[in-house]
């Protein structure tokens, strides 16, 4: 009887192992590119780009859910920081960002966003949050209109989703469970079905044959990715609930952009219905699906160019 039992556990100690080693490849395969800032309850990398005397106000750019800060830098930052300073960080959790106290729900992560922010020594930046990054961003401007200067939004998360997309339902597990699939099944599914995943998130548009690399998507493949991850999808319902009711108050520039081919999340629902919700919020629709910023590169930086002039 005891004989299953011990293969099962071997079985479970092997994959564990697995796993550990297949993060840490993953780590070499996307290292760290800058340098980390401690804020209360993590230690955030950050890479800096630009002159920091650069005229008009800086860019800080938010990743989203299982990305990191190579998803802005594989293409899109390129000419901007020719001409702006520009801030690219790991949220909480993610990429080379280390958690040292609690996973943070959006109202936190953008209290560390905000921290950052005071000790980066920014005045008024402009706050550009794709994805789940849109609504940290968003996070950030209710409960800290005194940072951000402005909004500039590209494919964000600004409504509640009662069930997410079919492409992130396997981070669903509850507290108590993602841990055992983290170390378990997680990675290697992230390796098996990783292609697959990124075309779905992707769609329409095509993954570039080097993302994994140069735009951090290897980093999705580790265990705390996993365990992060199925927090996020599960702490969102809430967090949006909290924070929808207060677009209205907002008074700052915020301008959204979308792909009309977007998969991942509803244009409509999370663009033109949040657009009439902020006052004087704008809403472009280009061709494209949700990962705009790496593969309409120069459309996306065009258009934040445009906004850049209306809070610079």
């Amino acid at each position: 009887m005891l004989i299953p039992f011990g293969l099962a556990g071997v079985g479970v100690l092997g994959l564990a192992g697995w796993s550990a080693w297949a993060g840490r490849k993953a780590e070499e395969m996307v290292p760290v590119d800058g340098r980390f800032v401690d804020v209360a309850g993590a230690r955030l990398h950050v890479v800096e780009l630009g002159p920091k005397e650069a005229q008009g106000p800086a860019i800080v750019m938010i990743h989203g859910l299982m990305g990191q800060l190579r998803n802005f830098s594989h293409s899109l930052t390129r000419h901007l920081a020719q001409d702006h300073r520009v801030i690219l960080v790991d949220r909480p959790g993610w990429g080379h960002s280390h958690l040292t106290g609690a996973r943070p729900d959006l109202a936190g992560q953008a209290r560390m966003i905000a921290e950052l922010i005071e000790r980066l020594g920014l005045e008024k930046p402009l706050v550009v949050g794709h994805s789940m990054g849109g609504a940290v961003a968003l996070a950030l401007a209710v409960g800290h209109p005194e940072v951000p200067g402005g909004l500039a939004l590209i494919a964000p998360l600004t409504q509640v989703v009662e069930n997410p997309p079919a492409v992130f339902r396997g981070l669903m597990a509850p507290p108590g469970v993602r841990e055992s699939i983290a170390w378990t099944i997680a990675v290697p599914m992230a390796v098996a079905f990783g292609p697959r995943n990124a075309a779905a998130v992707f769609a329409p548009d095509p993954v570039p044959a080097d993302f994994a690399t140069a735009g951090g998507g290897a980093l999705a493949a580790r265990s705390r990715s996993y365990q992060m991850g199925s927090f996020e999808v599960r702490m969102a319902r809430d967090s949006m609930r909290a924070l929808v009711p207060h677009y209205g108050a907002l008074r700052l520039p915020v301008a959204i952009l979308y792909g009309r081919g977007d998969t991942v999340l509803d244009p409509v629902l999370q663009g033109e219905r949040t657009a009439a919700e902020i006052p004087g919020a704008t809403l472009k629709l280009i061709e494209g699906g949700h990962m705009l910023p790496v593969t309409h590169a120069a459309e996306t930086e065009a258009w934040l160019r445009e906004v850049l002039g209306r809070i610079g």
